[in-house]
């Protein structure tokens, strides 16, 4: 009966490693978080340490310094985080003897790029039509959708740091004056515990 239940566990490892997408790093979600931490921390200064009120400007229609900066900060969040994972993700695949460009990874890429574009879209609406108070409300709400449905070819784990994130955004929308809070939550606190939880549970 146990050696029935040994092959039952093996072939059941076999099998989601042919349909689970098993080279996401947990470091890379530590760093991203950290990444994020960071430009929260420069968007916060940038808001609140000038000299007048950065979002009123922009809606009267002047494009300043401060909101470049501020798209600059999070464009570049966005882009060290994503290399990051890339390189770790990689990293791992070929420690574990495995091809990263394999039709798990695509099928986890091509789910998650699917409702994050969708999102990036209506970020930039939003930001057209003025209304930046609903921006990172917006943010969270699609990265969680497109975490969610990604974790379905990967890690079961991934499917509840989605979950934390739709529910983070949902609150951020209640309260539009405490954006750049939830983010700080979202993609810096979120991203660390769950890279940690990642990291020591499957990756040591």
């Amino acid at each position: 009966m146990t050696d029935y239940i040994q092959d039952l566990a093996t072939i059941r490892g076999i099998m989601e490693k042919r349909t689970k997408f098993i080279s996401l790093s947990g470091l890379s979600g530590i760093l991203a978080g950290i990444y994020a931490l960071i430009g929260a921390y420069l968007a916060y200064r940038t808001i609140y340490y000038s000299d007048k009120t950065v979002y009123e400007a922009y809606r009267n229609g002047e494009w300043s310094p401060e909101i470049i900066q501020l798209l600059v900060i999070g464009f570049s969040v966005l882009i060290l985080a994503s290399l990051t994972g890339l390189v770790l993700s990689m990293r791992k695949a070929k420690k574990l003897g495995q091809d990263f460009w394999n039709p798990s990874a695509m099928r986890m890429i091509s789910s998650f790029l699917v409702p994050l574009t969708a999102g990036g879209i209506f970020v930039m609406i939003l930001i057209w039509r003025g209304q930046v108070a609903y921006v990172a409300p917006a943010l969270l709400l699609f990265y969680g959708v497109a975490v969610y449905t990604a974790g379905n070819f990967t890690f079961s784990d991934v499917k509840t740091l989605g979950i934390m994130e739709i529910i983070l955004g949902l609150l951020a929308a209640i309260y539009p004056g405490k954006g750049l809070l939830f983010w700080t939550i979202g993609f810096g606190g979120l991203h660390i515990l769950y890279g940690a939880i990642m990291y020591f549970k499957y990756e040591r």
